[in-house]
């Protein structure tokens, strides 16, 4: 049974990549405008005692009908909360991004990034506040869900975690663990595709 479940996993899979080769045959090797695109996403990141959220304006360019590069800058607002502090966190950042669509609904991405981080820290024993800044790089990694068809506009939901082990990156906690970061977002082509 797991064979025969492997085999049409296959299949389908492959039906998806001979039909997305059939789309579109055109001359490769130049840059093609229409394959430029924005959008942004919005990030929501929680774990005990953690929130975040924050937005992702990016600028892409379509590669092929399976892969997607760009840059991606973002902006996040964290608050911890632990036993006698909290700190409220700003952060902001640049950094590229990838993703490889295996299927047309589904991508895998990968999102180097390096934030400019500043905390602030409020004691509830009610003394003065403490102000800091560091920087910090992070790698997110995950998976997303999508209707992307290169010229059309779409949206996207995906889950990422930081895989780098930076214990100062924006997207991990207090005890170094990654949390989750969930982004609902969208991108538009800045020339469509006509009569199609």
């Amino acid at each position: 049974m797991k064979k025969y479940f492997f085999v049409a996993t296959l299949l389908m899979l492959g039906s998806q990549v001979l039909e997305a080769q059939d789309e579109d045959k055109e001359e490769k090797g130049h840059f093609k405008k229409e394959n430029i695109f924005i959008g942004s996403a919005l990030n929501l990141g929680f774990s005990n005692g953690i929130f975040q959220v924050g937005a992702n304006p990016e600028i892409g360019y379509s590669i092929t009908q399976w892969l997607d590069a760009g840059i991606s800058t973002n902006l996040n607002y964290t608050s911890f909360r632990f036993t006698g502090f909290s700190d409220r966190v700003f952060n902001y950042g640049a950094g590229t991004f990838i993703r490889i669509w295996p299927v047309r609904f589904l991508y895998l991405t990968a999102q180097p990034e390096y934030n400019w981080i500043n905390v602030t820290r409020k004691y509830t024993s009610g003394t003065a506040s403490d102000k800091y800044s560091y920087n910090a790089g992070s790698f997110l990694l995950g998976a997303g869900y999508g209707g992307r068809v290169i010229g059309q506009a779409y949206s996207y939901f995906a889950i990422m975690f930081d895989a780098s082990t930076n214990p100062k990156s924006p997207y991990r906690d207090s005890e170094n663990r990654a949390l989750p970061v969930i982004r609902a977002g969208f991108a538009v082509y800045l020339h469509p595709r006509r009569g199609r």
